[in-house]
């Protein structure tokens, strides 16, 4: 059986924003059998040195699946289409295409929007943070005006199909769900929406917040 090592206790600060929500909502739309084994971050268990031969970086989420052991939520999800045969089309191109908007997602989005969200969290703590969220803004507003275009005549980032690279653009948009960058983008707001409203992702949100025992709703 599939064992992934996610969070089992975090900062109450980043409920609904850890990456094992990708890998999480991945097998739940896959449907295959699997077990989380949670970490205690704030104890530091992720900085174990059992934990460490799994992922030199000491970063979570860790995927292990009879020997083959995967870091990465990219690489991750690109493994669990692959090995099922869904959530990825069949023919190369297809294919092509979903490994592309994968990377656009990590590489082009999720840079200026992870730092967005940390300076918020962070606040008065980031004494820079202030002079560097508008030039992030900035940065984030190109790549998402580009998405918002693209969208415009698809409903999900390859075409119909809802992919892999779904579930990681869906992801990385999350991270600023609050904090107003998604404002005037309507396209992308409404594909968020969309992909948000698939069952699997309710059933993955639901089990993540009985495990870290936050109040229900508090990681939407």
């Amino acid at each position: 059986m599939i064992t992934l090592y996610g969070f089992g206790r975090v900062n109450s600060k980043v409920v609904g924003l850890t990456r094992d929500l990708r890998v999480l909502w991945a097998l739940e739309e896959l449907g295959v059998p699997y077990r989380v084994h949670g970490l205690d971050h704030p104890s530091g268990e992720h900085r174990s040195e059992e934990y460490q031969r799994l992922n030199p970086f000491m970063q979570v989420p860790v995927l292990e699946d009879n020997g083959i052991v995967l870091t990465e939520t990219g690489a991750i999800l690109l493994y669990l289409a692959e090995k099922t045969g869904r959530l990825l089309p069949a023919d190369l191109q297809g294919r092509a295409q979903v490994t592309r908007w994968c990377f656009a997602a990590l590489n082009t989005l999720e840079p200026p929007l992870f730092q967005i969200v940390m300076i918020d969290l962070l606040g008065a703590a980031d004494p820079t943070g202030a002079q560097r969220r508008p030039g992030l803004v900035t940065w984030a507003e190109h790549a998402l005006t580009a998405i918002e275009d693209w969208l415009r005549e698809r409903s999900y980032l390859t075409g119909e199909a809802f992919t892999v690279a779904d579930i990681l653009m869906t992801t990385v948009l999350r991270e600023v769900r609050n904090a107003g960058v998604l404002n005037g983008f309507s396209r992308v707001s409404a594909y968020r929406e969309r992909c948000e409203a698939r069952p699997a992702w309710r059933r993955t949100l639901d089990a993540y917040e009985q495990r870290l025992g936050a109040p229900a709703g508090s990681a939407r």
